[in-house]
């Protein structure tokens, strides 16, 4: 409960507070970046507006301003504002947080509470929000980084409306620096190409912003302005925000794979090196080329599972950072290669038919006789071997009998399938002229 006591710190103090600490907006219109929210006609707006607010989960990346937003509405909707990190807190916190909520309800006041990290929380824990949620004991406002989708446990979602923070753009970004100098008297000793620098440093993370113009005027002696060389001497780059566990990672994977999916050898080799410049294993990423070969390009180029392949297994042998070339090299090469995704398709199909149809025996004709029981049961009868047929091709049937024919892989006329294909046509001409 910071806010009682605000008024009790000396204003040397309070001076000294990080600066993305002093410029916290003091209402929800003043918040930026976040229009669709706490803009004129944004939701929040229209709750606070309505007079009446439910529990709500905040989703978004750090630094977008969900503390903020959840402290702002608890004062404009009148409520006691309490705040807990699911980082720090266990079942003892939550009952004493829990107790003092129904105490001040007795008395006609509602809460507020703000939940951090709440994706933290274990499964028993996130129930036992439940009941207090239900009985208006709490008006609950989660605050997580990951998709709540996966995190968040289905009753609780059921029970709280998911509002999407979006990170920072440039624009946002900007307009907070602008504060920043208006609260300090005085212009960022940058020129405008080390400004610009400096917004993309922040990476969506108003927060971070604030604290690279900090030590931006704390490096700076009387009259000195920086260019870009000299902003990246003062200031140590931020990592990308990038967890190799959580949405950043499967967001980029995802990318990658979608763009050489979709023949874009530029935006492929951008997100392998994105995902290479956040640390992310390169074995990992040679794993997924792949598994991109063999699902997306498939007999369509069958080199491609060949080059895939060899590129892991070159990184496994040379190591960092020589091993990231033939990545990349293969990356370049799985994007511009001929699509098909015949043998994926028909793969799947087939799974779906073996389980569906059990375990029927394949056709007599087709199975060894090693006993004499068995060609008496008639195994191996009429099979004729193919390489003693004409063009190695004797068109027998291989499914089961009460299965039927089946047709699961039906490739495209591209690359290397278009043998496939004729041979396939071949079969299915022979099965008309007998009849089958």
């Amino acid at each position: 409960m910071s806010d009682l006591f605000a008024s009790q710190i000396p204003d040397d103090v309070a001076a000294r507070r990080p600066l993305a600490d002093r410029l916290r907006p003091k209402s929800l219109a003043e918040v930026a970046g976040q229009d669709h929210l706490t803009g004129e006609d944004g939701v929040l707006s229209r709750m606070i507006s309505s007079g009446s607010l439910g529990s709500m989960i905040f989703w978004g990346p750090p630094g977008t301003g969900k503390t903020t937003v959840a402290r702002l509405l608890s004062g404009e909707a009148g409520l006691t504002f309490e705040q807990i990190s699911a980082i720090f807190s266990g079942v003892a916190d939550l009952k004493k947080v829990f107790e003092g909520a129904k105490a001040r309800r007795m008395g006609g006041r509602q809460t507020l509470l703000f939940v951090d990290e709440i994706h933290r929380f274990n499964r028993a824990q996130q129930d036992s929000f439940l009941p207090v949620m239900e009985d208006g004991t709490v008006i609950l406002v989660g605050a997580t980084t990951e998709n709540p989708s996966f995190e968040l446990n289905a009753a609780l979602l059921s029970r709280a409306r998911v509002l999407t923070f979006k990170a920072h753009d440039e624009e946002s970004i900007g307009t907070l620096l602008t504060r920043a100098e208006e609260m300090e008297g005085k212009p960022l000793p940058l020129d405008e190409p080390a400004r610009f620098a400096l917004i993309r440093m922040a990476d969506g993370d108003g927060r971070a912003s604030l604290t690279l113009a900090e030590e931006v005027w704390r490096a700076a002696r009387e009259g000195e302005t920086f260019d870009t060389e000299g902003l990246t001497r003062i200031v140590q780059r931020r990592a990308p925000v990038y967890d190799k566990g959580q949405d950043g990672h499967y967001n980029l994977i995802s990318a990658l794979h979608k763009a050489v999916r979709g023949s874009d050898p530029d935006a492929a080799l951008y997100y392998l090196c994105r995902m290479f410049d956040a640390g992310e294993d390169p074995l990992y990423l040679g794993r997924r080329l792949v598994r991109m070969a063999v699902e997306d390009i498939g007999l369509a180029d069958p080199q491609a599972l060949v080059i895939a392949n060899s590129a892991k297994d070159a990184y496994d042998y040379l190591g960092s950072p020589e091993g990231e070339l033939a990545l990349a090299q293969a990356c370049v090469y799985l994007a511009t290669a001929p699509k098909s995704n015949g043998v994926y398709v028909a793969y799947k199909a087939a799974m779906r038919a073996a389980k569906e149809h059990g375990s029927l025996l394949p056709p007599k004709h087709i199975l060894n006789a090693p006993t004499k029981l068995m060609k008496g049961e008639g195994y191996g009868d009429g099979y004729r071997y193919d390489h003693d047929q004409p063009d190695g091709f004797s068109g027998q049937d291989y499914f089961p009998e009460k299965m039927g024919r089946q047709t699961f892989y039906d490739p495209p006329e591209r690359g290397f399938e278009r043998e496939i294909r004729k041979r396939l046509d071949w079969w299915a001409k022979l099965r008309r002229e007998r009849g089958g």
